[in-house]
């Protein structure tokens, strides 16, 4: 498949927004003995918003007819896509008012049953974008569990990654010593996860041929012309036109630049008495690389139709 970067901007940055309030959810559930800070929410819960309100905007550079994007919503039965669009505000609507709720100073009841909305929101847009792929089953690439197993964890790390910086600036060192073990395992995890994903699509092989996409049954069939003359839709859309050479380095980059450096920086910053500006560039990294893994998770995808057109060569 074409990998798109509105939809790639879209997933990435939602999944780290998603991943923060997350973050900041269990952080305020689970710390009782030296609670962090009003600001350490307030930011953190802000930058949630700003994030997933970017991944919107990037959304609308996909559509062909942007001023009808309100009609997304209306197959929500039985359009992943349309849930998903639904699905995105409310999250960014329950992030925006925890993080005013800790503004406010409101009960801490409120605030947590807020913070907890809001991460069932986060929980539920994960399912939706996810299923979005996952429900296609003739793209086998994507038609895995791996796929929302993928989008949770990867959005988990960066958001607990980000999570970790926001800590180093507002509370304790403890409580950032502990964010960033949780960012450390669930970066590990995310990395076996993928790994597993790649070793499975790798193992698979095409359920349609030359001879039943064309319908000529004979044992050898060589085909000379890919369909066209000129450019089509069917040959932009459903293939990427890089080199295998070029996934090769891509998939490289992404597993060094979405797993194992921001790993290494997490477990530096551990044991520095500075550790902002590594973080910072752990954050950097790690988004970077899962820019380069949403695209590889697109061009990865086989697309049946490119058997007939014999990937637009």
């Amino acid at each position: 498949m074409r990998p798109a970067f509105s939809v790639i901007f879209l997933t990435t940055l939602c999944g780290v927004a998603q991943g923060l309030v997350v973050a900041l959810v269990a952080t305020e559930l689970t710390v009782s003995a030296a609670p962090a800070p009003p600001l350490f929410y307030i930011a953190g819960a802000s930058a949630a918003v700003i994030l997933g309100g970017l991944g919107l905007l990037a959304s609308f550079f996909h559509l062909g007819h942007p001023e009808r994007a309100w009609r997304a919503i209306a197959m929500w039965r039985t359009s992943w896509l349309s849930r998903e669009c639904i699905a995105l505000p409310v999250f960014l609507a329950l992030a925006f008012v925890y993080g005013a709720a800790h503004a406010l100073g409101l009960s801490p009841a409120y605030v947590r049953l807020a913070g907890i909305l809001a991460v069932l929101a986060a929980v539920a847009l994960f399912v939706c974008t996810a299923m979005i792929y996952a429900c296609l089953r003739f793209l086998r690439e994507w038609a895995s569990p791996f796929t929302l197993v993928n989008f949770v964890l990867m959005g988990c790390a960066s958001g607990f990654t980000l999570a970790t910086l926001d800590a180093v600036c507002f509370v304790p060192p403890s409580l950032a010593a502990s964010l960033g073990a949780c960012a450390c395992v669930l970066t590990a995890l995310a990395f076996l996860s993928r790994l597993a994903t790649l070793r499975r699509n790798a193992r698979l092989r095409p359920r349609s041929t030359i001879q039943s996409a064309t319908g000529i049954q004979a044992s050898k069939v060589v085909q000379v012309s890919r369909g066209f003359t000129a450019g089509a839709f069917a040959l932009r859309e459903f293939f990427h036109g890089r080199t295998p050479g070029t996934l090769r380095l891509v998939r490289a980059a992404f597993l060094l630049g979405a797993f194992v450096v921001p790993f290494i920086l997490l477990a530096l910053a551990r044991t520095t008495a500075a550790p902002g500006a590594i973080l910072i560039v752990a954050v950097v990294v790690q988004y970077a690389g899962l820019v380069a893994e949403r695209w590889f998770f697109f061009a990865e995808a086989r697309h049946p139709q490119n058997i007939y057109y014999q990937r637009a060569s």
